[in-house]
């Protein structure tokens, strides 16, 4: 008896039992009976895809689940996308004032301006060049240069200037400061600045500046050699020095 009792008591051997068979004993109990033995799991096994889910699985998952929401166009209303064409520069142009002696375009090969702006160098003497400058329309100029006995003839709007020749001489016919007057019309930058080449085409008017800075900070910090100046040629009528 006491078998028997121990028997019926045990869970384990209750759930085996085949339906219909001592219903008594297989009534559910209330909420506060102890957990399900191994048995009965084992007899309802969970579904692998409730049970394990792994962050990646999940995350596809949500990514899915979204492309889903994403309306999608009706196949026969889709238009083709529109091919995007890369925006080309334009190269800067540089002009290079200067002798045929020095070839700067050497020194620009493969340079570029922020990177993606190609630099075209074009390079003549002052007595090579005539230009047109406009109050809206920059300057254009005009360049004819021989180059190994070949005459070029080209026209362009220079971005930059850079002056590498004087452009007055007391030699015949080297005066080319109208070209740096209009140069200076049409609003080019270059370097030197068009208003220090201009004025750097009359020396005593340079040297007045020395003059300037020579009483401003005193021959002892700024010496300075002792000139004389005449307008011209014409004789003087005083006798004596004015000091």
């Amino acid at each position: 008896m006491n078998f028997l009792r121990r028997r019926l008591s045990d869970s384990s051997f209750v759930a085996n039992l085949p339906n219909g068979y001592m219903p008594d004993l297989q009534r559910p109990e209330s909420s506060s009976s102890s957990p399900a033995s191994p048995a009965t799991e084992r007899r309802h096994p969970q579904p692998l895809a409730a049970s394990f889910s792994s962050p990646g699985s999940s995350l596809f998952s949500s990514f899915s689940g979204a492309m889903k929401q994403t309306p999608q166009a009706p196949s026969g209303l889709m238009e083709p996308p529109t091919p995007v064409t890369p925006v080309v520069q334009r190269p800067r142009i540089l002009l290079v004032i200067d002798d045929a002696h020095t070839d700067w375009s050497k020194y620009f090969h493969g340079k570029k301006v922020n990177g993606d702006i190609e630099i075209r160098v074009e390079q003549a003497e002052f007595s090579e060049l005539n230009l047109a400058a406009y109050v809206t329309g920059g300057c254009m100029v005009d360049m004819q240069v021989v180059r190994n006995g070949t005459k070029i003839v080209r026209s362009f709007k220079p971005d930059f200037i850079l002056v590498r020749q004087h452009a007055y001489s007391m030699a015949l016919a080297e005066d080319y400061r109208s070209l740096v007057i209009g140069l200076q019309y049409g609003g080019l930058p270059a370097v030197n600045s068009l208003y220090s080449v201009y004025n750097f085409c009359s020396k005593p008017w340079v040297f007045s500046q020395l003059i300037k800075i020579f009483h401003s900070l005193g021959p002892e910090k700024f010496p300075l050699v002792e000139q004389t100046f005449f307008p011209n040629h014409k004789p003087m009528h005083f006798t004596h020095s004015l000091r």
